[in-house]
């Protein structure tokens, strides 16, 4: 047991500023000006010194919901997702985001909406009684997207979509920018023979494949229509994919090098290039995109991919947010895309030679 000047005098346990002043032998307000950062100016280095040394020996912490108040703020922030619990990606994005917002001394309160436009619009009526500073709404693939009501209400930031009526800030990935990496993995390694499995109808589909085809212009390269086989994002849409453009296809005119729209498609192309017998990266090359958390380093061979900036899309976005809140200035409604970084395995080598 600490004796009496050790311990807090309130009742609760709980040390408070003025238990805070009594050890330290200052003022209340001192002990305010410290933790509202206002000291500078009004009290010396070793004073500041002495009141954080007392705090820390009572383990004392401001309250944040009385410091909040008095700020017009909660230190708290919203962030609504379409597939927290179903995205193998979402954690990634929700650990950017949470851990950027811990180092501003905020929280986040998230919220999975199934992708409903009426729970979306619910969600951000709670927020918004609950007085968030303001509110991340993050898609868990690139699509445009109907902005939320209410959104407008607060300061708000998109994270991996876009607005349909471009009306606020958004972070997403440079995806034609990774589409052109994807290109020059295989034509570095003397690829002129490729071809794009996968994808849909959507905004990351034809923004890689435009990348893809920018790369491959460059040197001179078109690629056939028919080296564009669009079957879904799934394991068993790359083994399709892949089944139509290898089998009974002679090794001197078939591609050796296939840009796989996600890893679950490249592992079909993989299973697919096994079942018939040819060899990878020996006689053909796969380049996946996505870098899938459990699967990506754990295929045979592990897969050569380009990585979605998950977690830096979510530390981006919380900073975008903060930043407005502190300055309250809403930012532009402008787009920010973030590099896709390659991640080199094994399922990348040298163009065969026939």
């Amino acid at each position: 047991m600490g004796s009496a000047e050790e311990r807090p005098a309130t009742g609760s346990g709980r040390p408070t500023s003025r238990d805070v002043a009594r050890i330290a032998g200052v003022s209340h307000t001192a002990v305010s000006f410290v933790f509202n950062g206002r000291a500078d100016g009004n009290l010396s280095p070793a004073t500041q010194e002495r009141i954080r040394q007392a705090a820390a020996q009572l383990g004392y912490r401001p309250d944040p919901v009385a410091r909040g108040l008095r700020r017009s703020r909660t230190a708290v922030i919203g962030l609504i997702t379409d597939e927290i619990a179903s995205s193998p990606f979402a954690g990634r994005l929700l650990r950017g985001a949470m851990d950027t917002a811990w180092a501003d001394e905020h929280l986040v309160l998230t919220v999975d909406s199934g992708g409903d436009p009426a729970k979306e619009d619910a969600a951000v009526a709670e927020l918004l009684d609950r007085r968030v500073d303001g509110i991340i709404y993050a898609a868990m693939s690139l699509r445009s997207v109907r902005v939320p009501e209410g959104l407008h209400r607060t300061h708000s930031v998109l994270a991996n979509c876009l607005p349909e009526d471009d009306s606020l800030p958004a972070v997403i990935p440079a995806e034609r920018a990774g589409g052109r990496t994807a290109a020059r993995l295989l034509l570095e390694q003397g690829h002129r023979r490729v071809a794009l499995v996968g994808g849909h109808d959507d905004i990351a589909s034809a923004e890689r494949l435009r990348g893809f085809r920018d790369a491959l212009r460059a040197e001179g390269i078109t690629v056939p229509r028919n080296w564009v086989v669009r079957t879904g994002a799934e394991i068993s849409s790359g083994y399709e994919g892949a089944a139509r453009l290898l089998d009974g296809t002679p090794p001197e005119v078939r591609p050796t090098g296939i840009f796989a729209y996600n890893d679950r498609v490249a592992a079909g192309v993989l299973h697919a290039a096994t079942r018939l017998g040819i060899a990878v990266p020996g006689d053909l090359s796969v380049v996946g995109y996505d870098d899938q958390e459990h699967m990506a380093a754990h295929l045979a061979p592990p897969l050569t991919t380009v990585a979605l900036p998950h977690r830096a899309m979510g530390e981006a976005a919380a900073r975008l947010l903060l930043d407005s809140i502190a300055t309250g200035r809403t930012p532009p409604a402008t787009v920010r895309r973030l590099a896709c970084p390659v991640i080199s395995r094994a399922s990348v080598g040298p163009a065969p030679i026939r």
